[in-house]
C-alpha cells in the first residue's frame, strides 16, 4: 500500500510589481495546492532481466523524483508525461516518487515493488458492483512474485486488457453496457510465465436510487402546501396516475419507508391534485428528482381549466444516478404570466425513468427561521421522536408530547436510581480532540439535577456528561466539552433516572466549536458585516429570492483569486482551531477559495479551494490559525475562474 506525505519545499520567487494595491501580494501562492492522486505504473519486461518502466501520473504537477529504492543514490528526474526505465535485481523495493507543482510544492508517495523471476503465484482477484456508481466494477489482484496485473472487460468492441496496475491497487473500471461478461485478470512479475484468472461475472446498473432524497426543512403547516412528502401533511386524494393517454409507467417505490413516485418510459405524466390550491403565497417550488437515464425534464404547475396554449414551464438538467434537488422560485412561472391562485394539476414532460420525491411550495416561515440543530436532527422534536432514542437502542423511540403545537421529550422519573436507568440519547459522529456546544431547554416540576452531554454509544462508554440544575422555569442551557474520544456512532446524551420529577427537553443543539463567531451569516439583514475585500467602505452584492436573501456575484473574466472577494472581519487567535461551514453553489461547476486569514500585510491566510456546482451544497473546512489579530477576517477568494457564484448561512466556530 502506498504511503503519502505531503513538503512544502522553499521556493524563491522573484516578482516586480508595480501599483500595487492593499491585495496585490504573493499570498496567493500559498493557495495553490500541492500535487494531487500521485501514482506510478510498473511495467516489468517478462524475459527475466529486471527491466522496470516506472510511468509516473498525477494532478497539478510538472515535473517528478523517482528515487528506485535500491542502491542507485541521484533520482531520476522526470517532466510530466515521460518514463523512465531501471534494471532491478530480484528482491522487494520501496519506490519514492515525489511530485512537483509549479511553485516548488510535492507530495511525496511510497511504493512497493517486488522483483521476482518466478510466476506469479497464489493470485486472488475480488471483483464487485460499486454500491454507489452503476455499472462500475471494482477489482483487486494481489499474488506472490507480482508486480502488476492486467485486466480484460470481456467487451468485444472494447480493446483489451482495459486497464493495468500495480498489484495490490484496486482498479475501478465502469462499462458502457450492464451484462454477463468474461473477464480476466494477468498477473505479471518479472518472469516469462504469468499468471491467469477467468469469471463470468455480472455487471449490474443502479436502476433505483439508494439512498433516500434529503431530508426537507422543519416547517410550520401554514408555511407549506405538499402534494407529495412523507415530512409535511400532503393534499389529500391526489391522483398521481390519472388517464391522460400517456405511455409512463406510474408505480409507487419504497425506500427505507420513504414512498417515492416512480415514473418509468416517461413521455409526459400528470398529476391531478385532489382539490384546488392557491399557491399565490407560496415563493419556491421545491422538487427532488432521481435519474439514471434522462438528461432534463420540463416542470408543468397547472391551473384548474388551463388549456394547452395557455400551459408555462421550467426546465431542469438532471445529473444521473444522483438525487438532483431543486428549489424554483415562482416568479419562474409567474414572469411567463402563470396564474397560482387556483392549482390543480403538475404535468412532468421528459423521457427514460424518473423517482419523484418532495414536491410541495413553500415560503419563508411566518415564526422566523426554522431551529437550527447543528450536527442533531430533530432537535426540536417536531418530528416527534424521529432519531431520538431511549440509551442506545435504535429500535427504541423517545417519549414525546405535544402542548400547543409545540412538541417535545417528556418523562416522568417516579423512583431514583441510577442516572442512566433513564436516558434520551441521538446518535451523532463524534470526532476525538474537537469541541462541542450542547444548548438545549429544560423545564421540571421540581428543583432536580440531569446529566447533559456527549459519550461513547457502546463500551467502554466514555463520556463527558455534567450535571445541570434544572427547575419549573423553562431555561435554555449550555455546556461546552472537549470530546476526549470519537466515534461515528457516538451521541448526545441526557441521564435522567438519578432523581424522581418530570423532565420536559426541547431545542437541542450540538455544535462543532463554541459557537458563530460571524455576524449576519445567513445575510438576512442583507451586506450588514460583510464587505468586498478589507475596504469597510464597501458593501458585498447580496440579492433576495424567494424571500431568501444571500451574497451573489458573477465572474464575467477570470483573473487573481482575490480580484472577487467576500470578506468579513473577525477576530482570530494565533493556535486556535477553526471550523467554517457554509452553503456555496454556482451556474458552472468551478471552484472558490474559502478560509481565514489577515486582513492587512502580511496578509497570511489558510484558504484552500473548494469545488461548486449547480447544486447547493453544505461545505464545512477546519483550519489552525497560524496568525491572529483582532481585524483578521473570514475570506471567500471568487475571481479565479467565471460564473456565478452564490453562498449564504456562513458560519465560524473556534474550536
Amino acid at each position: 500500500m502506498k504511503h503519502i506525505k505531503t513538503i512544502y519545499k522553499a521556493f524563491i520567487i522573484l516578482i516586480f510589481i508595480s501599483a500595487c494595491t492593499e491585495d496585490e501580494n504573493l499570498d496567493f501562492l500559498e493557495n495553490i495546492a500541492p500535487p494531487t492522486n500521485v501514482e506510478a505504473i510498473f511495467k516489468i519486461t517478462q524475459d527475466n532481466t529486471g527491466l522496470v518502466t516506472v510511468i509516473p501520473t498525477a494532478e497539478g504537477t510538472v515535473s517528478f523524483d523517482v528515487h528506485f529504492g535500491d542502491t542507485t543514490v541521484e533520482p531520476a528526474k522526470l517532466e510530466q508525461g515521460t518514463t523512465v526505465d531501471h534494471i532491478y535485481v530480484e528482491g522487494s523495493y520501496e519506490v519514492t516518487l515525489i511530485a512537483y507543482n509549479s511553485i516548488g510544492k510535492t507530495t511525496e508517495v511510497l511504493l512497493p515493488l517486488v522483483v521476482s523471476f518466478q510466476a506469479p503465484q497464489n493470485l486472488v482477484v475480488t471483483l464487485e458492483n460499486d454500491a454507489a456508481v452503476s455499472k462500475q466494477l471494482n477489482i483487486t489482484a494481489t499474488a506472490e512474485f507480482a508486480t502488476t496485473y492486467e485486466f480484460y472487460s470481456g467487451e468485444a468492441s472494447v480493446t483489451q486488457p482495459v486497464a493495468i496496475a500495480n498489484i495490490g491497487d484496486v482498479l475501478n473500471y465502469q462499462y458502457a453496457e450492464a451484462g454477463v461478461y468474461d473477464v480476466k485478470v494477468i498477473a505479471k512479475g518479472g518472469a516469462v510465465e504469468t499468471t491467469e484468472y477467468t469469471e463470468e461475472f455480472e455487471v449490474t446498473e443502479i436502476l433505483a436510487p439508494i439512498e433516500n432524497a434529503p431530508s426537507p426543512s422543519t416547517r410550520d403547516a401554514v408555511d407549506v402546501i405538499s402534494i407529495f412528502s412523507d415530512k409535511y401533511t400532503d393534499v389529500a386524494d391526489s391522483d398521481f396516475n390519472p388517464n391522460w393517454n400517456q405511455s409512463t409507467i406510474y408505480s409507487a417505490f419504497d425506500l427505507n419507508g420513504d414512498a417515492i413516485i416512480q415514473y418509468s418510459n416517461l413521455n409526459y405524466q400528470g398529476i391531478d391534485i385532489g382539490s384546488e390550491i392557491d399557491a399565490s403565497s407560496m415563493e419556491t417550488l421545491h422538487i427532488d428528482i432521481w435519474t439514471t437515464d434522462a438528461t432534463s425534464i420540463n416542470i408543468y404547475p397547472l391551473p384548474n381549466g388551463v388549456v394547452p396554449s395557455d400551459e408555462r414551464f421550467v426546465t431542469k438538467t438532471l445529473e444521473a444516478d444522483q438525487w438532483n434537488s431543486f428549489d424554483i422560485p415562482m416568479s419562474e412561472f409567474t414572469d411567463q404570466g402563470l396564474t397560482i391562485d387556483a392549482l390543480k394539476q403538475f404535468k412532468f414532460v421528459g423521457s427514460g425513468t424518473v423517482f419523484i420525491d418532495n414536491l410541495y411550495f413553500y415560503k419563508t416561515s411566518s415564526n422566523g427561521p426554522a431551529f437550527d440543530g447543528g450536527l442533531l436532527t430533530n432537535g426540536d422534536f417536531e418530528n416527534g421522536s424521529d432519531s431520538w432514542l431511549v440509551g442506545v437502542d435504535d429500535t427504541t423511540s423517545a417519549p414525546v408530547e405535544t402542548d400547543g403545537g409545540n412538541t417535545y421529550y417528556t418523562v416522568d422519573v417516579t423512583v431514583a436510581g441510577n442516572a442512566y436507568d433513564v436516558n434520551l440519547s441521538q446518535k451523532v459522529e463524534i470526532i476525538e480532540g474537537n469541541t462541542y456546544t450542547l444548548t438545549f431547554d429544560a423545564v421540571s416540576n421540581v428543583d432536580r439535577t440531569i446529566l447533559a452531554g456527549i459519550g461513547l454509544s457502546k463500551d467502554p462508554w466514555d463520556n463527558t456528561a455534567e450535571p445541570v440544575s434544572i427547575s419549573s422555569t423553562i431555561t435554555t442551557y449550555t455546556v461546552t466539552h472537549v470530546a476526549t474520544f470519537g466515534a461515528p456512532d457516538a451521541r448526545v446524551l441526557f441521564d435522567l433516572g438519578a432523581e424522581v420529577g418530570r423532565v420536559a427537553i426541547d431545542n437541542v443543539s450540538l455544535i462543532i466549536g463554541t459557537g458563530n463567531i460571524v455576524t449576519n451569516g445567513d445575510f438576512e439583514n442583507g451586506s450588514d458585516s460583510w464587505l468586498e475585500g478589507v475596504d469597510d467602505s464597501t458593501s458585498a452584492p447580496v440579492e433576495t429570492v424567494g424571500g431568501n436573501t444571500y451574497y451573489s456575484v458573477d465572474v464575467a473574466a477570470a483573473g487573481n483569486a482575490y480580484d472577487v472577494n467576500l470578506s468579513q472581519k473577525v477576530e482570530i487567535i494565533e493556535g486556535n482551531t477553526y471550523t467554517l461551514t457554509f452553503d456555496a453553489w454556482s451556474n458552472v461547476d468551478r471552484s472558490i477559495l474559502a478560509g481565514i486569514g489577515l486582513s492587512k500585510d502580511p496578509w497570511d491566510n489558510t484558504a484552500e479551494p473548494v469545488s461548486i456546482s449547480p447544486t447547493r451544497t453544505t461545505y464545512t473546512l477546519t483550519h489552525v490559525a497560524t496568525f491572529g489579530a483582532t481585524d483578521a477576517r473570514v475570506l471567500f477568494d471568487l475571481g479565479a475562474e467565471i460564473g456565478t457564484v452564490n453562498i449564504d448561512d456562513v458560519s465560524l466556530s473556534a474550536n
